[in-house]
């Protein structure tokens, strides 16, 4: 059976732009989302959505219909969005600064409302990179970790332990911010 994302796929193959931007009115913002809950950034969570678009639009024949269309794509954002995140570390590192200061630095940012999915999603932000970079792809993403081991290049027992002190740092950091009586 057909879908109307199956045409639209077949027609962007064909490099039909007008097709190239239904296809890309239809994902954006869901692949903005996921971008921006990896990157934290809205500028950055931008560039990696366009980046992504562009790389799947050259891709494309690669696309062989497996999983969904979505779901390929937001492959190429969550790889693109780590790649951005690899390729900061490496520029903060030369610069001898550390990631720890920037996050600090971009906490203020925010303006969250007291529910309880902007609680979760604030105590995520404040985490560090590593562990916000593997809640993400387990707990909003909805990947297993067998995915995650190969997004990441790492163990099954690395990720167990790590989605476990993710997970426990999580609670702790909403228990601090209950605590401070922030967004509560």
């Amino acid at each position: 059976m057909t879908t109307s994302t199956d045409i639209l796929i077949e027609a962007c193959r064909r490099n039909d732009p007008k097709a190239q931007l239904e296809l890309y009115r239809q994902y954006a913002k869901a692949m903005y989302n996921t971008a921006l809950r990896m990157l934290q950034q809205q500028d950055k969570a931008e560039d990696a959505t366009q980046e992504a678009f562009i790389k799947a639009f050259q891709k494309l024949g690669e696309f062989r219909g497996e999983s969904s269309f979505g779901s390929w794509l937001k492959r190429i954002v969550i790889n693109e969005s780590l790649m951005m995140i690899r390729q900061e570390r490496n520029i903060i590192s030369l610069e001898d600064s550390s990631i720890d200061q920037i996050d600090d630095n971009n906490q203020e940012q925010y303006d969250f409302q007291e529910s309880e999915v902007k609680v979760l999603l604030h105590a995520l932000g404040l985490l560090p990179e590593k562990l916000r970079v593997i809640l993400n792809l387990s707990l909003i993403e909805g990947f297993d970790n067998e995915e995650i081991c190969e997004i990441l290049h790492i163990s099954d027992a690395n990720c167990r332990t790590t989605i476990s002190r993710a997970k426990k740092a999580l609670r702790e950091t909403i228990e601090k911010l209950k605590n401070e009586r922030k967004y509560f």
